[in-house]
């Protein structure tokens, strides 16, 4: 059983362990997310104490997929923008543990971040993600609009360039 649950900063905080072993999943099997090989848990609780606070100021939308309890994947909105982008949002770290690819958590935590990202008034949401990488196939069945790609605009863990495919998606009530 699965269930998309949207976490406010005390709940965060207190699965941040939970939430340390997604990410550094994710890592260990070679997603380009921000960080380099090695990484474990440990290294991932105070990037994970930083999205807490982001929770907390109202800056960051933070969904957590569960099965049997545990939280086994996770996507966030970045909800707060510039003046003169209020009808935007970020679609950040969409991870799933690869033990439990192929399940349908990728598309339902998008479904849930979609909702919620529109229920805040948003109309676009953009998100990049390594090229060739199976999240490109998620995002395009999703519906989500190929913008472009920048060569060798991220390294993946091992240190290897890693090209990012560049995505966006309108929502919502048109402005």
């Amino acid at each position: 059983m699965r269930d998309i649950r949207l976490l406010d900063e005390s709940e965060t905080r207190a699965r941040m362990g939970e939430l340390a072993e997604v990410l550094a999943d994710c890592v260990a099997g070679g997603a380009s997310i921000g960080f380099m090989a090695p990484y474990g848990p440990a290294d991932a609780l105070p990037f994970w104490g930083v999205v807490a606070a982001a929770v907390g100021e109202g800056a960051t939308l933070l969904f957590a997929a569960e099965r049997a309890g545990r939280i086994v994947g996770t996507v966030q909105v970045g909800i707060r923008q510039m003046p003169n982008q209020p009808h935007r949002a970020d679609v950040k770290k969409l991870l799933v543990m690869e033990s439990e690819r192929g399940r349908g958590l990728a598309r339902a935590l998008m479904t849930a971040a979609e909702a919620e990202a529109a229920r805040h008034g948003k109309t676009l949401l953009v998100l990049d993600t390594a090229t060739g990488s199976p999240a490109e196939t998620v995002y395009e069945r999703l519906g989500w609009q190929r913008a472009g790609v920048i060569p060798d605009y991220a390294l993946y863990p091992d240190g290897r360039f890693c090209a990012t495919t560049f995505f966006y998606k309108k929502i919502g009530a048109k402005r």
